[in-house]
């Protein structure tokens, strides 16, 4: 995709899946990788998401802000469409930050259950700094593979 058609393809109100890094585990297994599905909005023209700030992911990037963001739709190979986010969370704290975020996706998913916006003190954001995009539309592949 084009970055115009990734801001467009991420401008939807799709679902995402976050990736971070577990903590280090005993005997020199490799770390655990926690994924989750969030919603999602944006904080300053950037991917950003919230969560408890008790949650395991924002500890998880407490540790080691290395993030994973992919949002994907699609049933049939033909129809496959997604974009693939590497890079860095950045956990904001302040409840201006939430608030923003709480109307980011109010707006995008037709609104918030009031008790989500009594929870602010409670949540942090984080935003989703890439440092690298990768993207794929398998319709314009018109049936050809």
């Amino acid at each position: 995709m084009t970055d115009n058609e990734v801001a467009a393809f991420l401008g939807e109100p799709h679902l995402c899946t976050i990736g971070t890094i577990g903590p280090k585990r005993e005997g020199g297994t490799p770390n655990t990788v926690h994924l989750v599905a969030m919603n999602y909005g944006f904080i300053d023209g950037a991917p950003a998401f919230w969560t408890y700030k008790k949650a395991q992911k924002t500890k998880n990037l407490e540790r080691d802000p290395s993030i994973s963001m992919l949002v994907d739709t699609g049933v049939h190979y033909a129809e496959l469409r997604g974009v693939s986010i590497q890079g860095r969370g950045e956990i904001l704290h302040d409840e201006d930050a939430v608030m923003a975020l709480a109307d980011s996706l109010a707006e995008r998913y037709g609104g918030l259950p009031e008790d989500a916006r009594a929870s602010a003190p409670k949540r942090a954001v984080v935003r989703v700094l890439a440092d690298k995009t990768m993207s794929w539309d398998h319709t314009k592949l018109g049936g050809k593979y």
